[in-house]
């Protein structure tokens, strides 16, 4: 079937439906919503059988919907309609929620529905519940479409079954923090609802703040409002009856960019006494395996953040234990260096290249642990840099559901370092190592165990995954041949010293990076400035788009088959 995704953006959903309907033998290709005349030379170009809006913004254009299937997935209960239902299924503290997959008509969200399913609620933040929860049961209610499409059946239901309800857009009194009336438990839930976009409003020392990442702070209390401790970027505001560790901030202004807590606080924040908080890298161990887990907001790994990984590894390595496991967030193991910061900076390039450089050494860290065998437990998306990261270990074991993106060159023709010159081709050779960089697509596990990107794939729920992680990494640490699998580490990674050290490679890759930064060429600056500040697209990449990349429909080919 061809089937063209129509989206606002190519978000971790839409990322997720191309990757396993393709993988299903679909012909799939993306536009992006930019225009409605845009969408409909894309619907003349590609003729798709089938239209799937995983995330819209606007209505799509009744002349297209009324010549192509057009099916949109709701973040909603069956009956459920309007904007933001995600946001408010976590204000009204649903326990169960859902998705529904409708059929595009005049009245928004008012069409019959094709396929539906319903999960528990967590409490936690709306990016999680999305990346998980509502992509899975998208992901699900898209196949039982394209079934029932196939069989020649209609919908399962007419519109308006069920027992959602017709709700307006959450308005800014819906997302604002009041600390004198509102206890940390209350704030939380506006601003896990409020995650992602746009935010909790909260006013801090004067300052009218955006909140996100936030988690409650046992033990600490203060005058509602005030800003009473700080542990490493986060600081602590306190509400009626406790406080909240608040991660990252942004100010109200159009583009503005969400940082840390303390970059935006500066001064006010630095004076604050230091206390033990949040910690993004949190070591133990179960038996003969050394667990570091670590979570980085969205995946973004500051210079700092790099090094505190690369000490927590040091610190795990003077354990003598056989097995480390890296056990990155189930939303994002890591998507490599820190934009934001990068972009916040007086000077882009200088941290471009600290950064840089700091991963460098993280990764370098990894590859040199010839006394263990050192699994990454790839639970969550991984981005550019952070791909490469995981290769650094021995064994990357991926769960299902997972979403790869190993290439840099969509940051403007960014070449990329962390050393995968010699990791990319060492695990999966030449040839393939050419397709991974240059096809620029997202990547599921069975692609990512063809290539040889995965070691070993742990199943699609996340505490069925890590359930099985900890089990298998038992198993290898008491298996008869891991010493054996320790002891060739050294002298493997002595032969590829010898044959080209690791200093030439990052050498080599710097070479190349410091072009990208400080070269004429200011491609990487205006991709960054636009990815960061969400400037929206003009165009959607011919690399999604393969009707837009010329040759007719029958001599069109997939860009990973070159």
């Amino acid at each position: 079937m061809r089937i063209l995704l129509l989206c606002h953006s190519f978000n971790s959903l839409s990322q997720r439906l191309h990757v396993d309907l393709r993988q299903a033998g679909h012909d799939v290709s993306v536009e992006l919503d930019i225009h409605d005349d845009v969408t409909r030379e894309a619907v003349a170009l590609f003729g798709p059988d089938l239209m799937i809006a995983p995330f819209l913004k606007r209505p799509i254009p009744a002349d297209v919907w009324r010549q192509t299937l057009c099916l949109i997935v709701h973040p909603g209960i069956r009956g459920d309609r309007g904007p933001n239902s995600l946001d408010w299924a976590i204000l009204d503290g649903e326990t169960t929620w859902g998705v529904t997959l409708i059929e595009a008509r005049e009245e928004l969200d008012a069409g019959p529905v094709w396929a539906w399913a319903e999960f528990p609620m967590r409490a936690t933040r709306k990016s999680s519940i999305y990346r998980h929860e509502v992509t899975e049961a998208a992901t699900a209610c898209v196949f039982k479409a394209i079934e029932r499409i196939e069989r020649r059946q209609g919908p399962v239901m007419p519109a308006n079954w069920g027992r959602g309800r017709e709700r307006p857009a959450c308005r800014k009194s819906n997302r604002a923090l009041d600390p004198a009336r509102q206890s940390p438990e209350e704030a939380l839930r506006i601003i896990h609802a409020s995650d992602g976009d746009p935010g909790a409003s909260l006013t801090i020392s004067g300052q009218p703040f955006l909140v996100f990442d936030a988690e409650l702070a046992a033990g600490v209390s203060g005058p509602p409002g005030a800003l009473v401790a700080r542990s490493r970027q986060e600081v602590a505001v306190a509400f009626r009856e406790g406080a909240l560790w608040i991660g990252q901030l942004r100010r109200p202004q159009p583009r503005s960019l969400k940082l840390p807590a303390l970059y935006l606080l500066g001064a006010d924040a630095a004076a604050l006494p230091a206390i033990s908080g949040p910690e993004p890298c949190r070591y133990h161990e179960e038996g003969s395996v050394g667990f570091l887990d670590f979570r980085f907001h969205n995946g973004a790994m500051s210079s700092e953040d790099c090094d505190l990984l690369r000490q927590a590894i040091v610190a795990a390595k003077a354990r003598a234990l056989p097995v480390l496991v890296l056990r990155g967030d189930a939303d994002c193991w890591s998507n490599g260096i820190h934009l934001g910061i990068i972009e916040s900076t007086d000077s882009p390039a200088d941290e471009s290249w600290r950064n840089i450089n700091a991963m460098n050494d993280l990764v370098r860290e990894i590859i040199e642990s010839d006394d263990r065998l050192v699994i990454a437990g790839v639970l969550g998306n991984a981005g550019a840099g952070g791909v490469f990261l995981s290769l650094a270990a021995d064994e990357v074991w991926m769960r299902e559901g997972a979403i790869l993106n190993p290439h840099y060159k969509d940051m403007g023709n960014l070449y990329g370092s962390e050393y995968w010159t010699y990791l990319l081709p060492a695990r999966v050779g030449e040839d393939r190592g050419r397709r991974v960089t240059r096809a620029r697509l997202p990547m599921g596990i069975d692609e990512a165990f063809e290539l040889g990107l995965a070691t070993r794939r742990l199943r699609g729920n996340v505490d069925v995954a890590d359930q099985e992680l900890r089990r298998a990494a038992a198993e290898l640490a008491a298996s008869p041949g891991l010493a054996g699998r320790v002891a060739e580490k050294p002298a493997r990674r002595a032969r590829d010293e010898a044959a080209k050290p690791l200093a030439s490679y990052r050498e080599e890759e710097l070479r190349r990076m410091r072009r990208n930064f400080y070269g004429f060429d200011p491609s990487y600056h205006v991709a960054r400035y636009n990815f960061i500040r969400k400037t929206p697209k003009s165009r959607t990449p011919v690399t999604i788009a393969i009707h837009r990349a010329g040759g007719n429909k029958a001599e069109r080919r997939r860009p990973c088959d070159d």
